[in-house]
Formats: C-alpha cells, structure tokens, sequence
C-alpha cells in the first residue's frame, strides 16, 4: 500500500510539472542582430529593440527644447505604453521628456498575456535606460512605474545591477504579494495556476462594479474598449505577478536611489496593510520620500486629480518640496 502511496505521489507531482506555470524567457537573437538600439517613427512612437533581439513598442513624448529631465515610464499589469497619455504631455510641457513601453507580455510587445520572467523584465529596463541615457548622457533620468511597473522598479533599483538611472518615481507601486494575502488566497491561486495555468479569468461583474481603480469614469471606459488592455488573466499571469509583488515588498528598503513613493487615499487595488508592510521594511532606507493624496485613487497619473500628482512629479524632479504639500504615506495611513 505504502508503494501504492508513492507511486500515486510521484505520478500527482508529475501532473503538477507539466502543468507548471508558463514564464516568458529570453528569445534567440536573430541571425545578424547588430545589439539594441532604437528605432523611431513618426508621430512620436517606434521600438527598443532590446538585448536578445526582441521589440518593445514605445511612445514618446518631446519637449520644445532640450530637455531638463527625462522620465522612462514603465505601465501596470494588463496595461500598455497609452497609459502614460495624459501624464506624457504634460510633462513634456514642462520640460521632462517622456518613453513609455509595452513591457513583455502585454500591448504589441512579444507574447501577449503571457507572464514574463521579471529577471528578463528587469534586463529590458536596463537596456532600455542604456539606450536613452546614450542620448542624453547629461540629463537626470528617472525611471517612473504604476503598479506593476512599480514593482518592476523596485526590484530592478534593488538589485545587483541596477538601472544608469538617477531616480525612481512608484505610482502606487504593486506590493500586494504573498505576506498580505489571506491563507485562502494564497492556496486557491497556487493551485489555479500549476492545474489550469492557462485557464483565463476575468473579474466578476459584481467586483468590477464595487472596485474601481480610479474616479475618471472616460479612462475605465476607454480601458474597457481597448483591444490592446489585457481583460482576461491567465492563472499562471496572476500566480507572477503576485510573486513579483512579494518581491517588491520586500527589496523596497533596498533601493539605492532617491525614490518618490505616491499612494491614493482610496486606493481599492493595492490595499492600506500591504503597503503599509512594504513601507514598515523600508523605514531605514533614507533614499525613499512619499506623498499620499487624499483624491487619489490607484492610477494617479489617470485619475481626475492627476495633474496634482504630475507637478509633485516635476518639483520633485527638480530637488524642490512638493507643491501639493502631500503628508508621508505612513503616518497619514495611522491617521484616525
């Protein structure tokens, strides 16, 4: 019986390790691939053709003039580089350039909805700051991301190799990992995604009625119609990115450049307790300042109060106190 036990054991591991989650790696380099380098089209858009050959379209937004800083905008899960289109021009209004990319696994970049892993996820950003900071080898360049992006940059600042970046800007940075799950939670997406890794799931109806990510109505709306957003999730997709997010909890306090940390009071996708522990882990680091926005929701450089955000951004940027006189994060959480 106990022989019977195993070989029923191995055979369940088995089933388990073909249904393993998919991870997007890096692709062969084509046949005569020249290194990484940018290609631009008109209209303000092109590719950042990238270390292992692939191409990761992009927007940009320019400036009048040369600029007096340049911010490399990384967008959220399910998401693309048009998230950034109303943050873009205006900043591009102030002076502050702005590359927007379609990460792996989403937008018109290789592999749509699959999960990428975020080691070859951070290998892009860096090469793609590269590529930038060859043009402006002068010019402060802030690396900026929105939730996932956000969680992107982190472990990317944290780690042994990090970005030719000076600064780091986290628009509700996604740190909703493992540690601020429920047990529930963390057992039923575990299981969904080594048994139906590629089963699609979408939210609810009930819960996208009583959760929203931001207050502007037009952009959930254009989200909803954009062939290009990602509306169903692989479980696999969903199992990373809550890894990710874990990872970035725990490697904030690890971030070795000046780092602006924003966060919305009704926030209803990354929830207080998570952010909350990943600034608790952070406390010692002296790099990280952040600003907490009583009308903000979780995509602030999209909700209806966006443009406070944006002029925190751009002073911030320039080494000035924030106009919007924003409390720290923490302690207006503890706030009665």
């Amino acid at each position: 019986m106990s022989a019977m036990r195993a070989l029923l054991f191995s055979m369940a591991l088995s089933g388990l390790a073909a249904c393993a989650p998919v991870v997007q790696q890096a692709v062969p380099a084509p046949a005569g691939f020249a290194g990484p380098r940018i290609v631009e089209r008109p209209l303000g858009i092109g590719e950042f053709v990238v270390q292992d050959g692939a191409s990761l379209p992009f927007l940009r937004w320019k400036t009048q003039g040369p600029p007096k800083a340049v911010v490399i905008a990384l967008h959220g899960f399910n998401d693309h580089a048009a998230s950034f289109r109303l943050a873009g021009p205006w900043w591009a209004e102030q002076g502050i350039e702005v590359w927007a990319y379609d990460q792996r696994g989403f937008g018109g970049a290789p592999n749509k909805g699959v999960w990428t892993d975020p080691e070859l996820s951070r290998e892009d950003l860096r090469t793609v700051v590269a590529l930038v900071r060859a043009r402006y080898p002068d010019t402060p360049i802030a690396v900026a991301g929105e939730s996932m992006g956000g969680a992107i940059g982190i472990t990317a600042f944290a780690s042994a190799r990090p970005p030719q970046a000076d600064r780091l800007i986290l628009l509700a940075p996604a740190v909703w990992g493992w540690s601020s799950q429920n047990p529930f939670s963390r057992i039923g997406l575990w299981t969904a995604a080594h048994i139906a890794p590629s089963r699609l799931v979408e939210p609810p109806s009930f819960a996208t009625r009583r959760i929203r990510a931001t207050d502007n109505v037009v952009e959930l709306l254009r989200n909803g119609r954009d062939p290009r957003f990602i509306l169903s999730s692989r479980f696999d997709a969903l199992y990373g990115l809550v890894d990710l997010m874990e990872e970035a909890s725990v490697n904030l306090a690890h971030v070795r450049v000046p780092t602006l940390l924003a966060y919305g009071a009704s926030d209803q996708i990354v929830n207080k307790g998570a952010t909350r522990l990943a600034l608790d882990r952070a406390r010692s680091n002296p790099n990280l300042t952040t600003a907490y926005y009583p009308n903000g929701w979780h995509l602030l450089n999209r909700d209806m109060d966006a443009q406070t955000v944006y002029a925190d951004v751009e002073a911030w940027l320039e080494g000035k106190s924030l106009p919007s006189g924003a409390l720290p994060v923490r302690s207006a959480i503890e706030r009665p």
